[in-house]
């Protein structure tokens, strides 16, 4: 089978097609026809090599993470699904990538794709959704009546995690460019600050958690506008001790995400604000659930670009710019 693959870390990884053999199953294991592959940002920050110490593959290994398609086998032990049943899944942290004409997906892994989607649009949801879900409703413990703020609300976790925070019942707060701001108005953002004008830090008061979408100092600055007794969760770094603890990684890793969390802490710490960071982990459970709001149309997929099969190299580039509104997905 066809699969886009990288070759080693670093600048050179060398990503492109190639040929490899079309996996077996192991008795908990559907084998997966992938019909769409939705893009995340950590799939081009994974050959950089930045994740490697916490991230497990054998190279060379396939990329991208979230994918929609037919189950064609099953495991010996598998009773949920079926060869025929349509389903979407996350496989991010499970050592095997879903830019392929297979997949294997772990039975706990999935979930049948919501009837009122299409391939394309059902693989834009798992990272996305299950981030959300996690960062929202679990590490945060978002109640209604709180308050949110959710950076880059245009991007591919920003659309969708916006949407999750109004079903909460929060009131959302928001930054994004000056085109963005009525799609972001449109999925529920209640305080939309257009970052080519203010900074976020000078007109955004009284929150209750933060999720960290974005690079550099956002997250220090974010600590300002939250009430004493806050969340920060972050998807972006940095690591700290408690997520090596999570990884079971070894004593170096431990002290080093320790050192490297430390200003964020102790800044943290003189606000009464909690930090933590937040790897997604798949949950097929947990996607049931999302995959009910989606039927319900609670919340709808974003999806800025749809890229063919043999150009998924040319959509990993595109999503690198930065600048896409909502998911790009590549179709095969």
């Amino acid at each position: 089978m066809k699969a886009l693959t990288f070759k080693r870390y670093g600048k050179s990884p060398e990503i492109g097609f190639v040929d490899v053999p079309r996996p077996t199953l192991k008795a908990d294991e559907l084998l997966v026809q992938v019909h769409a592959a939705g893009l995340n940002p950590i799939d081009n920050m994974i050959p950089t090599g930045m994740f490697k110490p916490v991230l497990q593959f054998q190279l060379p290994a396939t990329l991208g993470s979230d994918l929609a398609g037919v189950v064609t086998e099953v495991g010996s032990n598998v009773t949920r699904f079926k060869p025929g049943d349509a389903v979407f899944a996350s496989i991010f942290d499970l050592g095997t990538g879903s830019i392929a004409e297979f997949a294997v997906v772990p039975e706990h892994a999935a979930a049948l794709k919501p009837v009122n989607l299409d391939f394309v649009q059902a693989a834009s949801i798992p990272m996305v959704g299950l981030t959300s879900w996690q960062a929202l409703k679990e590490r945060a413990n978002l109640q209604a009546g709180q308050k949110v703020f959710i950076p880059a609300g245009a991007g591919g976790i920003g659309t969708f995690a916006i949407q999750l925070a109004k079903h909460l019942g929060a009131k959302v707060g928001t930054t994004t460019s000056t085109g963005n701001v009525e799609l972001v108005c449109g999925l529920g953002a209640d305080e939309v600050v257009d970052y080519k004008k203010q900074e976020f830090e000078n007109v955004l008061r009284g929150y209750d958690a933060v999720l960290g979408t974005v690079r550099g100092d956002a997250i220090e600055k974010s600590i300002s506008i939250l009430k004493q007794g806050s969340k920060i969760v972050s998807l972006i770094g940095p690591l700290d001790a408690a997520f090596a603890h999570a990884k079971r990684l070894n004593f170096f890793l431990t002290f080093v995400f320790g050192l490297m969390s430390r200003k964020i802490m102790r800044l943290a710490k003189k606000r009464n604000v909690t930090y933590s960071f937040l790897f997604m982990h798949p949950d097929g459970a947990q996607l049931t659930e999302i995959g009910k709001l989606l039927e319900a149309q609670r919340i709808k997929p974003v999806i800025d670009k749809v890229f063919p099969f043999e150009e998924a190299k040319g959509a990993l580039e595109y999503l690198a710019q930065g600048r896409s509104k909502g998911k790009v997905v590549v179709k095969m």
